[in-house]
């Protein structure tokens, strides 16, 4: 963040917060006042304790409003406190991926003396890291955090450490670390288990999740640049430069993690913060916007809507780390943060925002009800065929008062949360009905033969039967019930109509996990039994105050209109009719299933967009290969063009 010279931003013991001193400007006919961040004075703790947050050009920054920063500044506080005084952790292998941002956090929240010593302590494996004068630039998460720290903390550490850290970087980056062998275990035994040094070797862990690509890539290159490596600056300047025309062209592999997804944007904060070459803060800054506006479509009121790669089983308020990271841009939830992500760490002491449209996006403020078709590519995508075609079709539905989505892929994938609606709750923000087959509850994880078509607010989800049964994760707030066969779930203002197709009715368990008791306190599981012939699932339709008036018409509306066809269900043919007359039919293959849409064979190979908004390209669209996000969202509109110059 940067603002006009006499507008400082101040760091008390225990909080920062930002003073608007006659620095806001309007622009144009916009109704708000754009704050306009160009130059950041030091911010005086004590004399001996100084720090000057980065300082990035107005040309590369998004407006941003007094109010919108004056909510980022409350919410960051309330970051800072929760990490005051916090215990740090060792710094074995790479613990530093908490002990660093915890360390820095502690540092805002007053504890400065304390977390300068964590951070210039002596690494407990340095024997390991002698080639890097004892500094560890090995671990990915690792190097996330010296980063930030070597770069904002500096000027705070002892001199003759911060000379170590840069000796150690320029012996680092002076050939490409990630294919120099270790001194100690050269390349690795990859018979070993885990992600140590010994089995994985080099001077850098080469682990390729693209949060982890991220931070290893972009700590190479800002040290190369930094102590004048240029030939690997160079390299690493064209493997970022990859990275993010991926982004804007065939989509993340890491797709929409509620885990891994804000990993990777913290560390392109780093990128857009310290880099030094232009062209780099602009692709810095179009990495930032793309994963802001990917993070705004799944966000919702303090929850992470699905489908997701890497799902990790986030399925209520605030359990995803994405969202609790999120949270100190896009806000919208009654209930503040319980446990802001350490992440926080790199989001509060950055120049970065999002554009004002992706907040809008984020807290859903455009005209609805809205269709979202996503086309999302396989996850290891830079290997041959990965610029191919999708791996992956989703369908989302935002209604006024929840957002449904669903994934089709021609393959199961064990780390891929299916389907997940999430509606609105006014006392802690969201509630999530989510399904999913096999396992004990409702965990991630595409199973084989599982397909699912949805258009709209209609779904129909079809498996061939065995002895996988269904489970189902509601609200305890929720009103379950049952008539006329049909399973009734009520939430806030969103109301599930199911039809059971091969299933039981549900019983509620009880799920022994201690951890999974405390994550989901608020939750109830269902369980649902087989007992068809052929095939089993269900079909459902969601409703809400605009659409029926009152969840006693919606129950009617569902039993005298909508109707299920099951007439071909040996050939693995359901039909579903809508209350308001569209109808969605689903038939299995062992592949991609064939889906009607109004009696239309949706051709999921014509449609390789990764957002499509219907009917008009609002909120958000960007095409196959087409390198152009567009956000409309708020009476705002962003659009953010991938440098082809870069390319």
């Amino acid at each position: 963040m940067i603002f006009r010279d006499r507008c400082n931003l101040h760091l008390t013991a225990v909080m920062l917060t930002l003073f608007f001193i006659g620095c806001a400007t309007p622009t144009g006919d916009r109704s708000e006042t754009t704050v306009q961040i160009q130059a950041l004075s030091p911010i005086d703790l004590e004399s001996e304790w100084k720090i000057s947050l980065p300082q990035v050009d107005r040309q590369y920054q998004n407006d941003w409003t007094q109010e919108l920063e004056a909510e980022f500044q409350r919410r960051a506080r309330v970051a800072i406190e929760y990490y005051a005084g916090k215990d740090y952790g060792p710094t074995f292998g790479e613990r530093e991926k908490q002990a660093y941002p915890l360390a820095m956090l502690d540092f805002l929240a007053g504890n400065r003396k304390k977390a300068i010593a964590a951070l210039q302590a002596e690494d407990e494996e340095a024997e390991r890291h002698q080639h890097t004068e004892g500094i560890d630039l090995y671990y990915s998460f690792t190097l996330k955090g010296q980063i930030r720290k070597y770069f904002l903390f500096g000027d705070l550490l002892d001199p003759a450490y911060k000379e170590r850290m840069f000796i150690a970087a320029k012996k680092w980056t002076e050939r490409d670390p990630l294919t120099r062998p270790h001194p100690i275990h050269g390349r690795g035994d990859r018979s070993l288990e885990g992600w140590d040094i010994k089995k994985m070797g080099n001077w850098v862990e080469d682990r390729n999740t693209d949060n982890l690509r991220a931070m290893r890539d972009i700590s190479v290159y800002l040290m190369a640049e930094e102590t004048g490596n240029e030939e690997t600056r160079q390299l690493y300047k064209q493997k970022i430069r990859r990275y993010v025309w991926t982004l804007y062209h065939i989509g993340m592999g890491e797709w929409d993690s509620p885990i891994y997804h804000g990993h990777t944007f913290a560390t392109y904060l780093n990128l857009y913060d310290f880099a030094k070459d232009p062209e780099m803060k602009v692709l810095a800054k179009s990495a930032l916007d793309w994963l802001s506006a990917a993070a705004a479509v799944k966000y919702y009121r303090g929850g992470w809507a699905g489908p997701n790669k890497r799902d990790r089983n986030s399925n209520a308020v605030y359990l995803s780390d994405a969202a609790r990271l999120f949270w100190l841009y896009f806000g919208d939830v009654p209930q503040d943060n319980p446990k802001p992500d350490r992440d926080s760490l790199h989001v509060i002491t950055s120049a970065y925002r999002p554009p004002q449209a992706v907040i809008a996006l984020a807290r859903k403020q455009f005209a609805k009800p809205v269709e979202l078709l996503a086309a999302k590519p396989v996850y290891e995508n830079w290997k041959q065929g990965g610029e191919d075609r999708p791996g992956y079709w989703e369908t989302t539905f935002f209604g006024h008062h929840y957002q449904m989505g669903s994934i089709v892929s021609g393959f199961p994938d064990r780390d891929v949360g299916p389907f997940k609606l999430i509606a609105d709750n006014p006392d802690r923000g969201s509630d999530m009905f989510v399904v999913n087959t096999g396992g004990e509850w409702v965990k991630e994880g595409k199973k084989p033969r599982d397909e699912i078509a949805q258009f709209r607010n209609l779904l129909i989800w079809l498996r061939p039967v065995d002895d996988t049964p269904f489970f189902f994760q509601i609200p305890k707030t929720a009103k379950a019930e049952i008539e006329e066969n049909i399973w009734f779930f009520q939430l806030d203002r969103t109301w599930i109509a199911l039809r059971p197709i091969g299933l039981d009715n549900y019983r509620e368990i009880t799920i022994e996990d201690k951890r999974y008791q405390r994550r989901y306190r608020d939750e109830i599981t269902l369980k649902a039994e087989i007992n068809g012939d052929r095939y089993a699932g269900f079909a459902l339709e969601v409703g809400e105050p605009e659409t029926h008036g009152n969840y006693a018409k919606f129950k009617q509306n569902v039993k005298q209109k909508s109707q299920l066809d099951i007439g071909d269900l040996s050939t693995g043919t359901v039909e579903l009719q809508g209350i308001l007359g569209q109808t969605l039919s689903l038939t299995h293959r062992d592949r991609l299933p064939i889906a009607r849409r109004n009696g239309k064979v949706y051709n999921w190979f014509n449609h390789f967009e990764l957002y499509r908004s219907l009917p008009d390209g609002i909120p958000i669209d960007l095409g196959w290969k087409q390198g152009t996000l567009r956000v409309e969202a708020g009476g705002k509109t962003f659009t953010s063009i991938f440098p082809e110059s870069s390319k």
